[in-house]
């Protein structure tokens, strides 16, 4: 029996208008240019578990995870959060507070302002989960100490705390609410190596015990790794490739996949010959015709010049590529 689904993409685009001014427009003549972020987009996240998507930068993941949360409104389809629309789940503040986001960089998502215990109880004051001060303070100092931080760090300022304490101090505020979705959109990608593995390692201990439900953007697949129950690899706005990450890392199907993990350095692999990710990523505000990827592909042909790929089954993940479709692909 599947388990039940907390936040479900349906065939989600979204657009940005990056025409120049309408005057400038009449002028020359120039049609509206649309950058097409997120193209056609669609992935189920089961509760309790980690969907992580992964890419270049500039291929659409932060957009999807600002969609995710309701801060863009898809362009086209639909996202269900509980099998609702997210938007109808957004206007009620009992479930509002059920989502939430963990940002990339922990130095400009904490207001220099104010002192964390402020920081930290805000939400619990904005949806009333606490009115006494001394209750509010209660909940603030349990927060702090399930992340790692003393109850007196909250008399401090953002400043007075290295990279790894402010995102800590970010995770606490996230879980103010008491959510049970969580986009993490790049949480570790600004700290060093040694302070994402402690990150990681929370977040993984977090959701063990509280039950939580994690969209994970990255573009470090080393990373993904250790998080993912189940993986999208995406490109220029598309997901290529995705299913259960165990099965995409022991045997990557898309070219892209495999440029990718190429990258990741492994002691084990010493010697092996690896294929960097060559050429540069196209623009989204003119992509190549057919598959987007095939100005970059080595196995790519005049079908992969020409005509879309769709997503086909292939050893229990979904991949769009004629190349793996014609069994071209070794």
């Amino acid at each position: 029996m599947a388990e039940p689904a907390t936040l479900e993409a349906i065939a989600v685009s979204h657009f940005f208008d990056v025409s120049r001014p309408f005057l400038q427009r009449l002028f020359t003549r120039e049609p509206r240019r649309r950058l097409r972020a997120v193209d056609d987009v669609s992935f189920l996240i089961a509760s309790g578990s980690t969907f992580a998507l992964v890419g270049e930068s500039g291929c659409g993941k932060s957009t999807i995870a600002r969609l995710a949360v309701g801060l863009y409104q898809p362009s086209d389809g639909d996202i269900l959060f509980e099998n609702q629309a997210l938007s109808s789940a957004r206007a009620q503040p009992a479930m509002r507070r059920r989502m939430n986001m963990i940002f990339q960089d922990p130095y400009a998502s904490l207001n220099p302002r104010w002192r964390v215990s402020d920081i930290v109880a805000e939400p619990i004051r904005a949806f009333h989960l606490a009115t006494r001060p001394n209750e509010v303070q209660g909940r603030v100092g349990a927060l702090l100490a399930n992340v790692g931080l003393a109850v007196r760090d909250g008399l401090k300022y953002p400043h007075e705390f290295s990279g790894g304490q402010r995102q800590r101090i970010s995770i606490a505020r996230a879980l103010a609410s008491e959510p049970d979705f969580l986009v993490c959109d790049e949480p570790t990608s600004a700290l060093d190596v040694s302070v994402q593995a402690q990150i990681l390692n929370l977040m993984r201990d977090l959701q063990q015990r509280l039950g939580l439900t994690y969209l994970f953007i990255s573009h470090n697949l080393a990373v993904v790794r250790h998080m993912a129950d189940r993986l999208g690899v995406m490109y220029l706005g598309r997901i290529v490739e995705q299913g259960p990450a165990e099965a995409i890392f022991r045997r990557p199907r898309h070219p892209y996949t495999r440029l990718l993990l190429d990258a990741i350095p492994d002691l084990e692999q010493v010697g092996r010959a690896r294929t960097p990710v060559g050429g540069e990523l196209p623009s989204p505000i003119a992509p190549p015709p057919g598959c987007s990827f095939h100005p970059r592909c080595p196995l790519a042909n005049k079908r992969c010049r020409e005509e879309k790929p769709t997503h086909v089954a292939a050893d229990g993940v979904e991949v769009a590529c004629h190349a793996v479709e014609e069994g071209r692909d070794g």
